[in-house]
């Protein structure tokens, strides 16, 4: 994998660049949609690429383990061949779902005992049997297993759980560089550079990452609890200590305005559940800011869904309609705000890349922040 500075904008951290991988190229800034299962839920692979543009998506190494299970994934030759898509794949390494998700979790040096949320059965993720899984799923881009904390651990707890997590790093970086990849084409693995919202602790955390000499980093343990503004100081304390010449990922973040501040601050890469998730409640996220589809003040709207809009369903169906399909209850509700919300993120990380380019992204973010936290 490669990563090519195309573009920085004068006025702030935020850059472009392009990452070239075995399954294509990426355009950064980008956001990735979640694909947990293997799937965007409820949207199709070819949506994805020809209406939505996704350049890159994720899969769950905790989700794919448990369930379909790394043997019918290996049969198959790899999750990009499970699943039929063949752009490039990102899959984050668990760590965050365990803490969200599992049950009667316990830490140690030897890694992470859990149960599955699924069926109760007992689990061992190590830092060497999480690059293995994720070999197997074949993604083009993976993660080093790591202990999320919670946004308000205090710093005593937030300094042993990095110890802990830099221990897995060392050992996940040692397996990785010791195997090989199992279809033929190349790997990446990324640190993930914690430390909760303790700038001394992130700085540690980043200086070791830096000094492994990996080809990306990704930033985790944000958006986590912790208030909007601490984790943009975190990544104001991060920003000098990466290197200028490698992408920067940040886990799961978040709204349109989180993602425009985190490019501002020299991030390239995002995901988040949020437009999907938000999407399968009835909320729309557009240029002039929020829609909560089910309001009854959209009952009677017949105007298009988003005349501003780049999706095929933005100029398809009314507000009404899609109010209607809510309210009854219809799979195709949840399935065309996906679609919508979708769409506008990729559009705006676009934008984004035309303002930084353009050389106006500040005065640009600065104006459309204001918009995208508007209810409409």
């Amino acid at each position: 994998m490669k990563f090519e500075k195309t573009a920085q904008d004068p006025d702030s951290s935020a850059r472009c660049g392009l990452l070239y991988t075995d399954h294509g190229i990426i355009e950064t800034p980008i956001f990735m949609p979640v694909g947990t299962l293997g799937t965007v839920k409820a949207i199709l692979h070819r949506d994805l690429k020809d209406d939505i543009k996704a350049q890159i998506i994720l899969g769950n190494t905790y989700h794919l383990y448990l369930r379909p299970g790394t043997d019918i994934i290996r049969k198959a030759g790899g999750l990009h061949k499970f699943s039929s898509w063949q752009g490039p794949i990102l899959t984050d390494s668990g760590g965050y779902q365990v803490f969200s998700l599992a049950q009667n979790r316990k830490l140690t040096e030897e890694g992470c005992t859990f149960r599955s949320h699924i069926d109760g059965s007992k689990h061992l993720f190590s830092p060497e049997g999480v690059v293995d899984i994720q070999r197997i799923i074949g993604a083009d881009i993976i993660m080093a297993l790591d202990e999320c904390p919670p946004g308000d651990s205090n710093h005593a707890y937030a300094k042993k759980s990095l110890a802990l997590t830099q221990n897995w790093l060392l050992r996940g970086c040692a397996r990785f560089d010791s195997t090989e990849p199992l279809y033929g084409y190349s790997q990446a693995f990324f640190p993930i550079v914690q430390g909760c919202v303790y700038p001394d602790l992130r700085r540690e955390a980043a200086e070791l990452a830096v000094a492994l000499n990996r080809e990306g980093y990704a930033i985790g343990g944000l958006s986590v609890g912790e208030p909007t503004e601490i984790m943009y100081q975190i990544l104001e304390v991060l920003d000098p200590v990466l290197p200028k010449d490698k992408p920067r990922y940040l886990m799961g973040v978040g709204t349109p305005a989180n993602i425009l501040e985190g490019i501002a601050r020299g991030i390239d890469m995002f995901d988040c559940v949020m437009p999907t998730r938000n999407a399968r409640n009835g909320m729309l996220f557009t240029s002039e800011g929020m829609i909560n589809i089910r309001n009854k003040k959209w009952a009677d709207d017949l105007s298009l869904l988003d005349p501003d809009g780049v999706s095929f369903v933005d100029h398809t169906y009314t507000k009404a309609y899609l109010r209607h399909l809510f309210i009854a209850g219809e799979i195709l509700g949840a399935q065309i705000a996906s679609e919508h919300n979708l769409a506008f993120y990729l559009w705006l990380v676009k934008e984004a890349r035309k303002h930084i380019a353009a050389g106006d992204f500040k005065p640009w973010k600065d104006n459309i922040v204001k918009r995208l936290e508007t209810k409409l």
